[in-house]
Parts: C-alpha cells; structure tokens; sequence
C-alpha cells in the first residue's frame, strides 16, 4: 500500500495541445486525447466540446454536479455510447467505432458507478473472467481438461490472488461475490479492471459508500495501483477529499460543458467551479 505521507503529485506542465500533463509524461504519447468531444440524445445536447489529455501516468479527476455528463463521457470513452461529433484517441490510436472489447483491448478498463459483478460467482472467478485475453487454450482443450487447460488455468489463479493481494482480499477467494460488504465489492471491481491489463482505468465513483477509513484506503491503493503498474487513472469522485488529495490533473464537467480545468489548487480557487458547486451568491 502507498504512503500517502510521502506522495508527491507530479509537477503540471503543458503540453503542446495547451492541455496539461505530468511532467514526468510531457515527452510520451499521451495515453488519451478527447478532441471535441459530444453526444445528443435527440434534442439533447448531453456532451459538448469536451477537450481532455491525459499523461501515461497521470491521476486525473472528472467533478462536476449531479447531471453534468461524466458518466455520460465514460461510455463515450469505453464505446457504449458511439460520439455524435468529436475524436477519442488512445495511446496514439483512434477509438471512435470501435466495440467495448475492442476498447478494452487497447487499453481502457473501468468500473461503474452501480456495482456490476457477477454476483453468483466466487470472488476469483470474477478476476478470472477478466482474465480470459491473457488464457491461451482451445475449447477442444477446455472440454477435454488437456494439459494445457491445467497450466493456463494455474496461472490464472494464481494471477488472480496476486491481483486480489493488492486489496488485501485474496483470502477471500472462495467467497460468493455478491455476499461481499459493499466497499469489498467495490475493491472487487477495481481488481478485475485490473485484470484486463488496461494503460488507462476509469473509476466511476470509487469511494461510493465507503467510511472515512476505506477511501483512505482507496486513495493510497490507487496511487499504489498507478506506481506498480504504470498506467494513468482518471476518476468521477464527489468526495472532494479524495479528488483534492491525489488527482494531478482535474477537469470540472458542468450541464456537459467543460467549466475548468487544472490543478487542484487552481480548481479550489476558481470562481466558475465554485459557483457550479455552491450556486451564485446574491448580492446583500
């Protein structure tokens, strides 16, 4: 687990599009670019003009109210919801049209702001199944229980304790997923992201009904996450705690309008988001 005592976010520096990243990624190919970005539904112009870039290894957060489309530009990210104008860029690769397993193999795993596990199914089967890219053998192979089955299915498990380790959560293995506490389950769908072996992991309200202990928990797991695996995290958080205190980058959403973007320093003093947040003050 990292130490959130000695975490240091990276210097913000920008970069040639006038966004900004980490310093430490300012040379590398971003590992997203969001290029006018939108979404109507009908009438409804849900996402307009979203502009993001996101550094290899950068801790991002999307914030805005209620209804401001971050969800909405999750699913546009991840190919649920198809653009209606605008370009998703990937490592340097286009993603606009592509399928969500086709996104997911090119690097973008994520969870969801409702729980989505297989709630049926045993705390490791859940990480195995997102596993399945990573497992080389035939269905011939499968039905047989050849022993290629065996060996891809040993590492499989024992990947999947590995990665269940990072939440402490590997002795819980065995267990029905769906009889999991709540921010159990959460830390569940965090590690089968994982599991697809993303560049980039988007966390649709992680510390969702977490106690003040579990999202400090959360904030150190994710750090650790973006440390050991060198891949970039962009989070949709409300507990402003969380976003404040390891995002690098943070970009603040309003009626799917981009309202600010920056730092947290330059978030917390900015009178757009302040508003967006507290509502105008009249005038006494």
């Amino acid at each position: 687990m990292a130490d959130l005592k000695n975490f240091q976010k990276g210097k913000m520096v920008e970069f040639p599009s006038r966004s900004i990243v980490p310093e430490r990624d300012v040379n590398k190919t971003p590992i997203l670019e969001c290029i006018h970005l939108g979404i109507d539904f009908g009438g409804l112009r849900a996402v307009d003009d979203f502009n993001l870039t996101i550094g290899q290894t950068e801790i991002a957060g999307l914030i805005g109210p209620n209804g401001a489309g971050k969800t909405t530009v999750f699913n546009m990210l991840t190919g649920v919801y198809p653009p209606t104008r605008g370009t998703i860029v990937v490592n340097g690769m286009p993603i606009v049209g592509k399928s969500t397993a086709q996104i997911n193999r090119m690097g973008i795993g994520r969870t969801f702001q409702n729980i989505r596990l297989f709630g049926n199914l045993s705390v490791e089967d859940n990480v195995k199944i997102a596993l399945h890219n990573s497992m080389h053998y035939s269905l011939f192979e499968a039905i047989f229980r050849l022993p290629r089955y065996w060996k891809e299915e040993k590492k499989a498990h024992e990947r999947a304790l590995e990665l269940l380790s990072i939440f402490n959560m590997e002795h819980m293995a065995g267990w029905q997923a769906g009889s999991l506490p709540y921010g159990a389950q959460r830390r569940l769908e965090i590690v089968r992201a994982l599991a697809t072996e993303p560049k980039l992991i988007l966390l649709d309200e992680p510390a969702a009904g977490m106690n003040p202990s579990e999202t400090t928990d959360l904030m150190e797991n994710i750090v650790k996450i973006r440390d050991d695996f060198q891949i970039a995290v962009l989070l949709i958080e409300h507990d402003m705690n969380l976003v404040m205190g390891i995002c690098e980058g943070i970009c603040v959403l309003n009626f799917g309008q981009v309202i600010a973007k920056g730092t947290a320093e330059q978030i917390q003093a900015n009178p757009a988001v302040i508003e967006a947040y507290l509502g105008k003050q009249e005038a006494q």
